[in-house]
């Protein structure tokens, strides 16, 4: 069974449990690994936020920097080593998307996003504190923090002051560390021990546990084979006591199982695979789903709640 809780965001409440609620993604970024560049330009960007409303997302989420690996490499900035023969691609990595950048990108969407749809709510991904405080003075009400409060030091005792929502989110390392890293024993109990540390910390720094919902953050630091336990095991991440929010919309790990000819299925082709593993967590406990396909969501999220009404 899934549990049912009343999430403060500040303003208001959202009761979570009873169905699985949707939440929209709308990049406001070049290089985003699904959508990247399609919603730079505000105009566009709103209508796709004004549209992912009108096809029944509960919250939209406008994030200005991506983190996917590889997202901070410069777009033709890559230089080639050795002969011609053998020349292989070298990126040069640049420095994360700065504060101006991130508050151009996003403070104006959400702020003609809450002036055109004022019932809306908005989200964003941040994790910077600065962005954060600047989105909720322009009508978010919850910040959706990647790094789990730790990238920014200030980012709990700010949320605490802005009395706002907030998800936070399980990473290991940084996204330029990934391939890197040492695999996980055990990734439900790693996830389940740190995310319970993490909030606690939030709560030492004066956040509400009534505010905060935890994202085990698929596929952020977790390698290909290190997704499924999450996925077949997600009921234990209720021993938490939190709200679940997830994000396996077209994500890697996906694409690799159904590979074809040896070739990872591409971005565009993951929605059913997708829906899957929706269907799969929902079952298994999860409040809130994070899509970039929201109608498919939608639909995948009331038969599966369904289910869980008939159980």
């Amino acid at each position: 069974m899934r549990p049912v809780f009343q999430w403060n965001i500040g303003s208001r409440t959202l009761e979570l449990g009873k169905r699985t609620l949707i939440m929209g993604v709308v990049n406001v970024t070049p290089d985003s690994f699904s959508d990247g560049g399609m919603y730079l330009d505000h105009d566009q960007a709103v209508k796709h936020g004004l549209r992912l409303l009108d096809e029944s997302a509960d919250i939209i989420d406008v994030g200005g920097e991506s983190t996917r690996p590889g997202a901070r490499v410069l777009a033709g900035s890559s230089e080639k080593k050795g002969d011609s023969s053998s020349a292989r691609m070298v990126p040069r990595i640049r420095t994360a998307v700065t504060e101006k950048e991130e508050l151009d990108r996003v403070i104006p969407v959400i702020s003609t996003l809450k002036e055109k749809r004022p019932e809306a709510v908005i989200s964003v991904d941040t994790y910077k504190t600065t962005v954060a405080r600047a989105a909720v003075e322009a009508g978010a009400e919850i910040v959706n923090d990647v790094s789990g409060f730790r990238w920014d030091p200030q980012m709990a005792k700010t949320i605490a002051e802005l009395k706002c929502g907030a998800v936070l989110m399980h990473m290991r390392g940084r996204p330029e560390e990934w391939r890197t890293l040492p695999p996980i024993g055990d990734p439900v109990l790693l996830v389940k021990r740190e995310l319970k540390q993490w909030a606690e910390d939030a709560v030492l720094a004066g956040v509400k546990r009534e505010r905060m919902a935890l994202d085990p953050g698929f596929g952020f630091g977790k390698k290909f084979e290190e997704n499924y336990p999450l996925l077949a095991r997600f009921e234990e991440l209720q021993a938490l006591g939190f709200p679940l929010l997830v994000g396996t919309s077209r994500k890697s790990f996906i694409g690799r199982t159904l590979a074809r000819d040896g070739q990872d299925v591409p971005v565009g082709q993951r929605l059913y695979g997708t829906l899957a593993t929706h269907t799969a967590l929902i079952l298994k406990g999860a409040h809130v789903i994070r899509t970039h396909d929201v109608p498919s969501g939608v639909e995948a999220a009331r038969v599966a709640d369904a289910i869980l009404a008939a159980a």
